[in-house]
């Protein structure tokens, strides 16, 4: 199968339209045809109806092994360059919107002290966008948090180009309005919250599949759903009543109109993992010692 049509089928499909897709891909709209018809000729069976364009059955069951297929030759491709060569002086880093605390932070100003000529960026996205950028090679490394049983590693890309070490972890706590009859509470079990109304924030708060699977139960279901990476925006539909969210315990430090109680059953962290490339180069790997030693600092302090 010929990765080439496989990315252009993905952009057809994505797209809804050969000719949307051509102008993305940059090729004419004859050519996305052809490609099209070469792939349904390999496989033996449409895979696109034409009017309207979307997947046919077969289609579907091909869209579910693409991404990760050509994810896989994307982060071939990245661990092949850097075990070539290393951008000299930039560090580029991505992160998840609650992955960034004051520890992670204090350790990259350490080492913008130890290495003064270090160009650094850092950009904020969602999950899966940290995750492809790191298996591409798109940046540097990526911090990426989660919700985990205490010491369980998060689950991720299957990639192993890609390692991904434990940074901090976190209790975690229910955001509540501050007005809500169970903000006064010393610590909550989430058996006794399932039927509450709840904020679905996939890219910032806990991921409401992950709570489910916790509880074993098809609740908590979302009244409504946010799809930014501001975790002050999504605090202040909590505090006018929207829903609850659960975030870790320090999010929520100092923001009016909520109150955090601590989760106490079941027993979940809010875990965050620096990950990077085999072959990361000399400043990610000086993070992720500055990172670990922070950590480990703080664990030893009892913060």
């Amino acid at each position: 199968m010929d990765p080439h049509l496989l990315r252009t089928f993905v952009a057809v499909a994505g797209c809804g339209s050969f000719s949307t897709a051509a102008r993305q891909l940059g090729y004419t709209q004859s050519a996305i045809s052809q490609h099209i018809a070469a792939l349904e000729s390999d496989l033996g069976t449409p895979l696109l109806h034409r009017r309207p364009v979307g997947p046919t059955e077969a289609g579907e069951r091909l869209l579910d092994h693409a991404a990760p297929i050509l994810l896989r030759l994307d982060a071939a491709r990245a661990d092949v360059l850097r075990a070539a060569a290393e951008p000299p002086g930039h560090l580029l880093l991505d992160l998840t919107p609650s992955a960034m605390t004051a520890r992670i932070a204090h350790a990259l100003t350490g080492i913008r002290r130890s290495m003064p000529g270090l160009d650094v960026t850092v950009r904020v996205a969602g999950r899966q966008a940290v995750l492809t950028a790191v298996a591409t090679g798109e940046c540097s490394f990526g911090l990426v948090d989660g919700v985990a049983a205490p010491g369980d590693p998060l689950h991720l890309l299957d990639v192993d180009t890609i390692t991904g070490v434990a940074v901090a972890e976190e209790h975690l706590a229910v955001i509540l309005p501050d007005a809500h009859p169970l903000a006064r509470r010393t610590g909550l079990r989430l058996d006794d919250l399932l039927d509450a109304r709840w904020i679905d924030a996939p890219e910032v708060a806990a991921p409401l599949p992950d709570l489910r699977t916790a509880a074993q139960s098809d609740n908590p279901a979302a009244s409504i759903r946010y799809e930014g990476t501001d975790a002050s925006a999504l605090i202040a539909l909590v505090a006018a009543g929207h829903g609850l969210v659960v975030l870790p315990a320090p999010a929520a430090a100092g923001r009016p109109g909520v109150r955090a109680v601590p989760l106490t059953t079941p027993r979940l962290v809010h875990r965050t993992e620096l990950l990077h490339g085999r072959n990361a180069g000399s400043a990610a790997t000086a993070l992720v010692t500055a990172l670990t030693s922070v950590t480990a600092a703080g664990t030893a302090d009892g913060a």
